[in-house]
């Protein structure tokens, strides 16, 4: 399940609270101007530690990508004024994936000799340049994605063995909620410091299982290093709910017959820049331990497993990846 974690560009967020008075109340709002772009790095550091019928194996990936937004028009109807399309395009790719200690299996797509023609390398070829249509609206809500069926048409022909698997994965719900994150956790309202909100998700992966995640937000006020930025102290609860039984399992060699996933740490920072009207950067971490009982072969193997994850957003007005 989680080795194909790459495919899913999800972020986690949550918020915590710190009560102040007397201060004056500030409305955090997303800006946008017609066809200037700006562009995002997203990285995320992962390290596994499973434990399989008495033997330990350590997984460690460093994955990075690099997005241009373009905002494209405003829809001008009275009944949705302030509804934005913006075309997102994956500028690179970075990855890097090694297995209990073997040399790492490594991609970069920055780079003339990328990585060969391997397997992966092939893979993470077709999602560069790779672009989708959101839509949101005035509340800052992904409403529309477009762009599905031609992704998920590139994915395949790298690796036709998993189209169905990605079919099943990346719905276009899904696609809604891995864009969701990066505009919706900034209310359009005023609010004073100590101000919570919460946003809810739902994310079904299909045969990988689904999460059902509640974000809660908090605004802390001005950065204390960076008094231009305004500060979201965010926190998340996680539950993980494994496939139904009679689920299809998309061409997967295995499936999860029992889950038993607990988050011990789910926290993190949002960075909101209000002159220009974005978010400058973010961070958030995540800690996931429990067991997993995986079918293969009709036999069934307990995994115990641990995972630290650390996912960092960073924001430019020009194009970070080398042409």
């Amino acid at each position: 399940m989680l080795s194909r974690r790459w495919l899913i560009a999800s972020l986690l967020v949550v918020g915590l609270a710190v009560p102040a008075f007397g201060q004056d109340k500030v409305t955090l709002k997303w800006k946008f101007e017609k066809d200037k772009a700006f562009y995002q790095e997203m990285t995320s550091e992962t390290t596994q530690n499973m434990k399989v019928q008495g033997s330990e194996i350590k997984n460690v990936q460093k994955q990075t990508f690099y997005f241009s937004w373009t905002p494209l028009e405003q829809d001008k109807d009275q009944k949705e004024a302030g509804t934005w399309k913006i075309k997102q395009k994956i500028e690179g790719v970075k990855m890097s994936i090694e297995i209990s200690g073997s040399p790492p299996i490594t991609y970069d797509s920055t780079k003339a000799e990328g990585a060969g023609n391997t397997p992966l390398g092939e893979f993470f070829k077709v999602l560069v340049n790779s672009e989708f249509t959101i839509t949101v609206n005035k509340e800052m809500k992904v409403i529309k994605v477009e762009g599905r069926d031609e992704f998920i048409k590139k994915l395949g022909s790298a690796n036709p063995q998993m189209e169905g698997l990605l079919k099943q994965i990346l719905s276009e719900d899904a696609l809604k909620e891995m864009a969701d994150p990066t505009f919706a956790a900034i209310p359009v309202k005023e609010m004073p410091v100590g101000e919570k909100w919460e946003r809810q998700s739902k994310f079904d992966m299909g045969p990988i299982g689904k999460y059902d995640n509640t974000y809660k937000y908090a605004y802390e006020g001005k950065d204390k290093t960076n008094a231009k930025l305004d500060r979201i102290k965010i926190e998340t609860t996680v539950k993980y709910i494994k496939p139904d039984d009679n689920a299809p399992t998309g061409g997967l060699p295995f499936k999860i017959k029992k889950a038993d996933l607990n988050a011990k740490k789910a926290d993190g920072s949002i960075l909101f820049d209000n002159d220009k009207g974005r978010v400058e950067n973010s961070e958030q971490n995540l800690d996931l331990s429990g067991k997993l009982d995986i079918e293969i072969g009709g036999q069934t193997t307990t995994v115990e497993l641990n995972q630290t994850q650390k996912m960092t957003v960073k924001t430019t007005d020009t194009n970070p990846v080398k042409k």
